[in-house]
């Protein structure tokens, strides 16, 4: 059995899952803070699980929200500390991707990163696997757009997904139907699959650049 979560944008979601088996999630888009949310999404998919039971818990570790990543590795690693368990780190992106398993499809995931950039990956997805063709990065519009215009037809996912597919004007492009559309724990269950489990000492948040107010720190201390 696997616990799998997400906090990594706007949206957050819990699953436990047994292999392809979904027991219990539960996914939310509601604005709160997932400060207040996760931990009592945890405790209703768990109910009437030992944790003890759990052979992982999958996390999406980034990109994504800084706050929001920090929360989700924060929690993993205390709930693993605390039982023992392995956890298995999932890029945000890829759990997208997961999505659209079963399907044949290109994805185009991206996540809003400010200033008309996207954190983004490009994925193949067949009815056999999801097969990754670009690493997680931070990229602008411009420079996606160029690469999106080599394929046939692409579906673009993610919490960034409207501003891009709204701004990107492409005719090959379309956006994901609203149920998978953004990042979930069933999704970040999949992608876990076949990972590495790792002790919660090395699970770490993954950030893809600095914070806006590391970045404004660093402008400072060259002004000087």
């Amino acid at each position: 059995m696997i616990l799998s979560l997400d906090s990594s944008a706007v949206t957050a979601s819990a699953a436990l899952t047994d292999g392809d088996k979904v027991i219990k999630s539960e996914f939310k888009n509601t604005g709160l803070t997932h400060s207040e949310t996760l931990l009592p999404m945890i405790k209703r998919v768990m109910s009437g699980t030992d944790y003890g039971a759990l052979d992982a818990i999958a996390i999406t570790a980034g990109p994504g929200s800084f706050t929001g990543v920090r929360i989700g590795v924060a929690t993993a690693k205390g709930l693993a500390f605390k039982y023992g368990t392995p956890c298995i780190s999932i890029s945000t992106l890829e759990s997208i991707a997961y999505n659209f398993a079963g399907m044949n499809c290109i994805v185009c995931a991206v996540m809003d990163a400010r200033r008309m950039q996207f954190y983004n990956a490009l994925f193949e997805v067949s009815k056999k696997e999801v097969k990754r063709l670009t690493p997680d990065r931070a990229i602008s519009l411009d420079a996606l757009r160029e690469e999106l215009k080599a394929f046939k037809s692409v579906i673009i996912a993610g919490d960034g997904a409207r501003l891009c597919f709204d701004n990107i004007a492409l005719e090959n492009c379309s956006i994901a139907e609203e149920e998978r559309l953004y990042q979930n724990a069933v999704s970040v269950s999949r992608a876990a699959e076949n990972k590495k489990r790792i002790p919660a000492k090395e699970l770490m948040p993954i950030y893809l650049r600095q914070s806006q107010a590391e970045r404004e720190l660093k402008l400072k201390k060259k002004e000087k």
